[in-house]
């Protein structure tokens, strides 16, 4: 599929609910010919996710709070205005320290639709009096099955078969 301009005000993203945040997708794989999956996440504090592997580079922006970055046996405390780039393959995790509010940019695309398989549908009307579960393992082995077994992204194509 090939790329096409994507625009999306700050009002419009498909939103889920995840590990008890919530997980705006601003621009799509779809959008972007799987270059790239643009999301906003809001995590509260304690919701940060299980240690991870992409199969895709991740760039983080940390718009409001803070959170505690776990990578490569490193702590870093980041805040609003820091950028934390991990090359595909990295492990990592974070904990929100309070509610905090990232951009997280995935190259290539395709997280979005990991997130759209383990996640639950967000309802903005019912969002205040809806308690937030976390997806069970079975429902995260079975996104991760569907998508990539290193959390989300596509397989990457070999420089053979890109080339055919």
């Amino acid at each position: 599929m090939a790329a096409k301009t994507a625009v999306r005000q700050a009002d419009e993203s498909d939103a889920l609910w995840m590990l008890g945040g919530l997980y705006e997708i601003k621009v799509s794989s779809e959008d972007t010919g799987d270059a790239m999956s643009v999301i906003q996440f809001t995590i509260p504090e304690g919701s940060g996710p299980p240690p991870h592997v992409h199969n895709c580079a991740e760039l983080v922006y940390v718009v409001e709070g803070k959170a505690r970055f776990h990578v490569a046996g490193e702590t870093i405390e980041a805040g609003p205005g820091a950028v934390l780039h991990f090359p595909e393959g990295t492990e990592e995790t974070f904990e929100p320290i309070g509610q905090v509010k990232l951009v997280i940019v995935y190259t290539p695309g395709g997280m979005d639709r990991f997130f759209k398989e383990a996640g639950s549908p967000h309802n903005a009307a019912r969002s205040r009096q809806r308690r937030i579960r976390r997806p069970t393992s079975s429902v995260l082995a079975r996104s991760l099955k569907s998508t990539d077994s290193k959390c989300g992204c596509p397989p990457r194509r070999s420089a053979r078969s890109s080339a055919s």
